[in-house]
């Protein structure tokens, strides 16, 4: 008896939940996330509850989770952070379609309570607005219910559980050409307007256009001198200066922060004599220096492409410093963005790197959004984590001990120089073959505020002195190239640097954390 109960209960269960419910809420489920999209796209007020839900996920992870996923994934760890959240919304999107075939109100108060944690993650967004960000949620919330509620009554769904058995005339008309139209329409329209919303989200990387004097910001790129770039007569070597979509870009942020232009300031603060607040236009309005510029990933393995080269243009770090006026209890720089990241290095440095900035445009643009728009600091020598704050809003003078920016208790160095490093660009990692005979090696070898005093590739056991072009700065990497012979057979290329003070680049091995990766950059490649 007790068998047959269980038979007859999972048998109603299943007559409860059509077979397409699933399938429902998950159409219903893209459907609210479009429409909050395509919100959010309108206007900088409203975040997109995707990404500030993925934001609070990654506030609250291990410093050594986030370490990882950004050492593994690279540039790459935002699009798969939002590949993921969207995977996420759309499995419970399916679980509140069949648990909308069970109990339509169950379902609603499920979407009431997911659109109430979006608002709180969004609300810790500075640009949130709330009354925006509320009927963003809302219109989102009542366009997902009102889809599952469509699709589930074309499915028979709303009968709710009643025993299985031959429909009454008062059961809704099942459907299915109708599920599949509208299914079909929710997907595609929801692929097409959350696809065009994604792409205006931070205008691609664009910055809003600033008023005012902010134009004085983007100076033409002027050409660099002749024979200062490689990239020009060795294909493959990285140019002097990389292209700002070339240019890497690793933070925490996973939505874009964007600021409002017309209430931004820049406070400089802390155990300053004459506390400073600057407007983006009076910023802008100073004069403005132009600074070639290499910055570098803490993360960035041996080898690897977490580094590059801008002509930055902005306002002295040590000028408005001195400006403040430091006190006796100014030891660090404590820098923090418009979203609370916090970077911190010692005011020392920032006194004798004549080249640290408040940058504000980039490569003959005003500073791309996605690059910390409206400004950012720039600081030659030192790894980013410590210094180079993007979407900045504060700079705080503090006591050296006891006040840490965000990476350090996640178990990163305190002070971050940037060590001395060299890339081999060609031959290209995927190419393993090269003719025999004259091979040209070359590459970019750097070491921010000290220079490269020479740089040697190691051709088996042979090292060979390669030739350098004149860098743009002390504060840049040097591309160099290096003609050898490779008779043919397999040979291991590896190359190492002697940076401005007679240091030589250790061989390591070494990670990057807890302060930068060491080792000579090498790669295997066959003569034929």
């Amino acid at each position: 008896m007790a068998g047959e109960l269980g038979t007859g209960a999972r048998a109603a269960d299943r007559a409860a939940v059509p077979r397409g419910a699933a399938l429902a809420g998950v159409v219903a489920a893209a459907c609210g996330i479009a429409a909050a999209e395509v919100m959010a796209a309108l206007t900088a007020l409203i975040p997109s509850p995707l990404d500030a839900l993925g934001q609070l996920v990654v506030d609250r992870l291990p410093g050594a989770v986030v370490t990882g996923a950004i050492e593994v994934l690279g540039a790459a760890n935002r699009p798969v952070l939002t590949a993921l959240s969207l995977v996420v919304a759309l499995l419970l999107g399916a679980g509140l379609g069949r648990l909308g075939a069970r109990s339509f109100p169950g379902a609603v108060v499920v979407i009431v309570v997911v659109g109430l944690v979006a608002l709180l993650a969004s609300l810790n967004r500075p640009e949130a607005a709330f009354p925006l960000v509320l009927l963003a949620l809302a219109v989102a919330g009542t366009l997902a219910g009102a889809v599952l509620h469509r699709l589930l009554g074309h499915l028979g769904a709303h009968r709710g559980l009643a025993p299985p058995g031959a429909p009454t005339p008062t059961d809704p008309p099942v459907d299915r050409r109708a599920f599949l139209r509208l299914g079909v329409a929710g997907s595609v329209g929801s692929v097409l307007a959350g696809g065009l919303a994604r792409g205006g989200l931070g205008g691609g990387g664009v910055a809003p256009t600033p008023t005012g004097s902010a134009p004085t910001a983007a100076r033409p790129l002027s050409a660099v001198p002749a024979g200062r770039d490689l990239a020009t007569s060795v294909e493959g070597v990285s140019p002097v200066l990389t292209p700002i979509e070339d240019f890497f870009r690793i933070d925490t942020a996973v939505l874009l922060p964007r600021a409002d232009v017309a209430s931004w300031r820049l406070r400089v603060t802390g155990a300053v004599e004459r506390p400073l607040e600057l407007s983006y236009e009076e910023l802008t309005a100073r004069e403005l220096v132009e600074v070639d510029a290499t910055i570098a990933c803490v993360s960035n393995e041996v080898g690897g492409s977490l580094i590059g080269t801008a002509r930055w243009v902005g306002v002295p770090l040590a000028e408005l410093l001195e400006e403040a006026g430091p006190t006796a209890g100014a030891e660090q720089v404590l820098s923090r963005s418009v979203d609370g990241f916090t970077a911190g290095f010692p005011l020392d440095v920032a006194r004798a790197t004549p080249d640290a900035l408040v940058a504000v445009g980039m490569n003959g643009r005003v500073l791309p959004l996605e690059h910390g728009y409206p400004a950012r600091l720039v600081v030659p020598g030192l790894y980013g984590y410590v210094s180079a704050t993007k979407w900045l809003a504060d700079i705080e003078l503090t006591a050296w001990e006891g006040v840490d920016g965000y990476w350090i208790p996640r178990g990163w160095s305190k002070e971050g120089p940037v060590k001395i490093g060299a890339r081999i660009d060609v031959p290209a990692r995927g190419d393993r073959e090269v003719a025999a005979g004259a091979v040209v090696v070359a590459g970019v070898a750097w070491a921010p505020g000290r220079g490269i005093d020479g740089v040697e590739v190691l051709v088996d056991d042979e090292v060979v002195a390669a030739e350098l072009v004149t860098p743009l700065s002390a504060s840049t990497w040097v591309q160099w190239r290096c003609p050898v012979t490779l008779t043919p057979g397999a040979h291991r290329l590896a190359v190492r640097a002697v940076d401005g003070d007679g240091r030589r680049q250790s061989e390591g091995p070494a990670p990057p954390a807890p302060d930068g990766a060491e080792g000579w950059h090498t790669i295997e490649v066959r003569a034929v």
